[in-house]
């Protein structure tokens, strides 16, 4: 009971294909996106979780087992490490032509290095969180420092979407996640992410071995929030098939959206803009300003 109750507190559910949850979610919720869908067959969303993270609670049975909010055959689809050239893109072109969506935890340089990637994503629908900055082991850091990171990478990915604030999601990197950094997250009302099934996409050069890797885990858990890398050629390449191949065995995709929106620090937001450069935040796409007209 006591597990339900908690649960109920912490996470509200609604239906994907009913316009009451846009109507009826709170007015600070970041809506999520439903565009026309001009596929019949694509895979779609089938429910809209929206998480309240007061007092962050965490997510995924590798390292947090009280909220199992995902029925048989649902997944939940993230990605770490980008944004990056034609790897995230590649990605978001998959998902799109499924109609479906995803949760991103991007890593703070990559989102200054790249934020016209990181707004394709968020013009997608997707839900952005965050991955630290430089994506250190913070179980090797100061608390000092692993806060730094923390904050830094909040504070980047929001310049990159044109200082907005981000979903209150957090993912750590390799997944270690040192007791003084999940406390001082849950005061800051930040929800942690593990997984339920980790793709160890990083490890395979290829497609076909990244899409085994998922439905073989998926086949054997039965549902599950997986993580995967938009950062990895192979993943980028495989994401089409993986989506098809969910499709063709009835898993239906849960997307994740957060109650009340993450606002960065100012302090690292100007810590961020002075280490990457000003101007970020109303920089035109790079291939809008830069082209090569001639050599390859």
């Amino acid at each position: 009971m006591r597990n339900a109750l908690a649960m109920a507190a912490a996470i509200s559910l609604s239906l994907a294909a009913g316009s009451a949850w846009a109507q009826n979610a709170p007015a600070q919720a970041p809506a999520a996106t439903q565009a026309k869908c001009d596929n019949p067959n694509a895979l779609g969303v089938a429910r809209i979780v929206q998480i309240d993270t007061t007092g962050g609670p965490g997510f995924g049975f590798e390292h947090f087992k009280a909220y199992d909010f995902l029925r048989d055959k649902e997944v939940v689809l993230t990605f770490d490490d980008g944004p990056w050239p034609g790897h995230t893109p590649a990605v978001l072109k998959a998902l799109a032509d499924e109609c479906t969506k995803a949760l991103f935890f991007p890593i703070g340089k990559h989102a200054g290095w790249y934020p016209e990637i990181l707004k394709q994503v968020a013009a997608g629908g997707h839900t952005i969180g965050s991955h630290t900055w430089s994506h250190k082991d913070l179980s090797r850091l100061s608390t000092e420092e692993a806060t730094a990171e923390i904050e830094k990478g909040i504070a980047a990915v929001s310049i990159g979407l044109g200082n907005k604030p981000t979903a209150p999601f957090f993912r750590f990197p390799a997944l270690r996640h040192p007791p003084e950094l999940v406390k001082y997250l849950g005061e800051r009302n930040v929800g942690i992410f593990s997984t339920d099934l980790d793709s160890f996409d990083f490890k395979m050069r290829k497609p076909d071995q990244v899409v085994k890797s998922v439905m073989t885990k998926l086949e054997k858990h039965g549902k599950g929030i997986i993580l995967m890398h938009d950062f990895q050629q192979a993943t980028a390449h495989a994401a089409a098939d993986l989506l098809k191949q969910l499709k063709e065995k009835g898993y239906k995709v849960v997307q994740i959206v957060g109650k009340t929106p993450l606002e960065p620090k100012k302090e690292y937001v100007d810590m961020v803009m002075k280490e990457i450069g000003g101007g970020l935040e109303t920089a035109r796409p790079m291939s809008s300003v830069i082209q090569t007209i001639e050599g390859n």
